[in-house]
């Protein structure tokens, strides 16, 4: 999720550019905040209510289950939105209160100062999650404030990126320096299971608490996070920065695809629930037709009048 908030950030500093404070401030509360409030009032109760109908086999009407539903404030996945939510306003108020101006553009970091970065981005990592494991969620906002060192910090480095123009300036070498960083920390995963075992150890210890097992994890998801994501924007640099009819509505439906994804999920998920055969099977049946749906469902969705504004 971090390599959202990096983007989100990166495309944020040439839209308030354009805009200005007011203008932009009014286009983020109209495509962040309705679908916010949609989404918790009115699309996760009736998510919640086709639960309790066909999985619980509570047959009653959808106002009768209104009635006595209480949990109003829920953000379900679009946690994300209300982060970037926050983020945006605490941009817009330091921008206004701020002014920074460099005399000469930063440089591009290099891998290995990437890496110290995941290092130290590692640390305050482990040290959040003495007090906020992974897994430990903020209600009714959805915050697992044990990821949020690594969110924030990817959204400051978005700003910093847009204003450095380090994205144009991302070399191949270092794509390749930090893919290969990204294959040795993924052979160094099953370490975590060998320690477990040996220890016999909580698997808990590596979400948090003052154990140094947490902070080898911590250490070692920003590591491998960092180094894949700069590993795919180099990428995508090279190879990816093209695009076509079909990715051009196919990327004008994500966001809608982002909000109304549970429904395919859990539609998906009540038709198969009775069918007895393998979960694996389940999955590979219900991954694929989920994300065809999702994109059906959020092309439908953006053909309704007005809709196409706010999303």
């Amino acid at each position: 999720m971090g390599l959202f908030f990096l983007l989100s950030a990166y495309f944020m500093g040439p839209s308030y550019d354009r805009k200005g404070a007011s203008r932009f401030i009014a286009d983020r509360l109209l495509r962040l905040g309705i679908p916010l409030l949609f989404y918790s009032f009115v699309f996760s109760p009736f998510l919640s209510y086709l639960v309790y109908y066909f999985a619980k086999g509570y047959h009653i009407t959808y106002l009768q289950y209104l009635s006595g539903f209480d949990s109003w404030i829920d953000f379900g996945v679009m946690w994300f939105v209300a982060a970037l939510l926050v983020f945006t306003l605490i941009y817009l108020l330091g921008r206004s209160l701020i002014k920074i101006t460099f005399k000469k553009p930063l440089p591009m970091p290099g891998a290995g100062t990437i890496l110290l970065f995941a290092v130290s981005l590692g640390v305050i990592s482990f040290l959040t999650r003495i007090l906020f494991s992974v897994g430990w969620v903020l209600k009714p906002l959805g915050f697992q404030l044990g990821h949020f060192p690594q969110y924030i910090a990817l959204f400051i480095i978005g700003v910093l990126a847009y204003r450095n123009q380090w994205f144009d300036n991302l070399s191949q070498r270092t794509g390749k320096r930090l893919t290969w960083s990204a294959w040795w920390c993924l052979l160094f995963f099953p370490v975590f299971f060998i320690i477990q075992v040996k220890l016999n150890m909580p698997v808990a210890w590596y979400s948090g608490g003052f154990h140094w097992q947490s902070l080898l994890y911590a250490l070692w998801e920003q590591w491998i996070g960092l180094s894949i994501l700069t590993a795919l924007l180099c990428r995508a640099k090279r190879s990816w920065n093209a695009s076509s009819p079909l990715l051009g509505r196919l990327s004008r439906c994500s966001f809608a695809v982002y909000i109304f994804h549970p429904l395919a999920i859990v539609a998906l998920t009540l038709a198969v629930r009775n069918w007895s055969v393998d979960p694996a099977i389940k999955l590979l049946l219900v991954a694929p037709l989920a994300i065809f749906c999702s994109f059906i469902l959020a092309a439908l969705v953006l053909l309704i009048p007005g809709v196409k504004r706010i999303i």
